[in-house]
């Protein structure tokens, strides 16, 4: 359990919960420690390089002249073991394409580490949704349940009034029959509020228990700048989305350079120090060799066949392709920040509207249940009344949730989404309220 029943979980709660067990942001983790080595692995083009080779071969030979004997010092069967090894010390002085190699790796790492914002944004986004699932699919069962108790009183009254011959059994059986309706609606209720608490545990890895509601009136606050043109511009350049696809356009540039470079000279330092042995057959002795060099090693590439140009003519299209990709990205990053700012200010007129209507519901409820003490209501009215303050509640809980989101979605859309949102949005909770299951 997140927290004991007395005392409810709360969004910020869940959210750290979330960040310690939530596979798929683990995951992203491990991504970006992964992508941070494509650095280290680009600058290792640019280093010395340092190897050891060694052999050792037993030889069986059999020598002999086409014309003539061989002279009587030189053994005609010799059998020896050759051994030998090589110490190379190369250091790269001119390699064009690992220069714009370690060049590249820089963007890779770049966009590996927007990879894990878009991760951590993508995770605050799933815990909200997932928390304010939960609440509201608690809602809906209370108003269903709220209705079920009044269809259920209307079936009672329906059945007394067929027994005493004031109504037919048409009457009873319509009643039984939303009643049944009423029935089949609270399972599914039900069941949607054990698919959201499921999907909720998968996230933090572990059952989730009881969780704070929304404190009543609770004020949201609306998006600053009031400007949905600002929001718009803000997300085309911010966006992590954004973000990532300038880096792949850098990263696919920088592929064309270091395919390009496939036609120019490469120039190292090479030096070698080792020992080999050989059987000189002219004197039939077994010789060793020991040997030291430096110097430099050009290599001028000609014609590959065609390979380069088809790589060079690849990575530009690539480029394209990239630069291609990046516009459309602005363009849903806008798209999505002006979607979201509607959501957000469309969802705080439709909250104040549904509190108006709340505080209306709850106006009625109090006339019926007046009315039904003095003989001018029944109790039909009383009930019907308080099902629809809980509909209208459940509603009103809708609207929150939903503005909320949007509100998170916007930050998110212009790459500011952080804790700090959290937080606020947390503020809006009241763990010391009594959580329904």
């Amino acid at each position: 359990m997140l927290a004991s029943p007395l005392w409810a979980a709360d969004l910020l709660q869940v959210y750290r919960e979330a960040q310690n067990n939530d596979a798929t942001f683990a995951a992203a983790r491990s991504t970006l420690e992964a992508g941070r080595e494509r650095t280290p692995q680009a600058r290792a083009g640019l280093l010395p390089t340092l190897s050891l080779s060694g052999n050792s071969l037993w030889n069986k030979n059999d020598l002999y002249l086409r014309n003539g004997t061989l002279p009587p010092t030189v053994d005609p069967n010799p059998h020896f073991n050759s051994n030998g090894y090589t110490l190379t010390l190369s250091q790269p002085l001119f390699r064009w394409q690992n220069w714009v190699a370690y060049d590249q790796s820089k963007f890779q790492v770049a966009q590996a580490e927007a990879n894990f914002v878009q991760a951590g944004q993508d995770l605050i986004l799933r815990v909200a949704q997932a928390y304010f699932d939960v609440l509201y699919a608690q809602e809906s069962l209370k108003a269903v349940q709220a209705n079920k108790k009044s269809i259920e009183q209307q079936l009672e009254s329906a059945k007394r009034n067929f027994e005493v011959g004031t109504s037919t059994i048409v009457d009873a059986q319509e009643a039984q029959a939303r009643f049944d309706l009423a029935v089949a609606q609270e399972i599914a209720a039900e069941s949607d509020l054990e698919v959201r608490q499921r999907t909720l545990q998968a996230i933090i890895g572990k059952e989730p228990g009881p969780l704070a509601p929304f404190r009543r009136g609770a004020e949201i606050s609306s998006p600053q700048p009031a400007d949905m043109k600002q929001w718009a511009a803000a997300a085309e350049k911010d966006n992590i989305n954004v973000q990532i696809q300038l880096a792949a356009v850098e990263i696919a540039t920088r592929e064309v350079d270091r395919q390009r470079a496939g036609h120019y000279p490469t120039l190292d330092l090479v030096a070698n120090k080792g020992l080999s042995t050989a059987f000189a057959s002219t004197v039939g002795v077994q010789l060793e060799t020991n040997f030291e060099n430096v110097g430099v090693q050009l290599n001028l590439p000609i014609f590959q066949g065609g390979a380069v140009v088809s790589r060079q003519s690849e990575a530009s299209a690539n480029r394209a392709a990239a630069e291609s990709t990046l516009e459309q990205t602005r363009r849903n990053a806008a798209l999505q920040a002006r979607q979201h700012y509607l959501g957000a200010t469309n969802g705080l007129a439709q909250v104040r509207a549904l509190r108006a209507a709340l505080i209306s519901s709850q106006s009625s409820l109090e006339s019926n249940r007046l009315g039904f003490e003095v003989g001018v209501r029944i109790n039909i009215d009383v009930l019907n009344a308080d099902n629809q303050v809980y509909v209208t509640r459940r509603d009103l809980a809708k609207a929150v949730l939903d503005t909320l989101m949007s509100q998170l979605r916007l930050k998110a859309a212009v790459g500011t989404l952080s804790e700090d949102d959290v937080v606020a949005a947390n503020a809006l909770l009241d763990p010391a309220a009594t959580p329904q299951q």
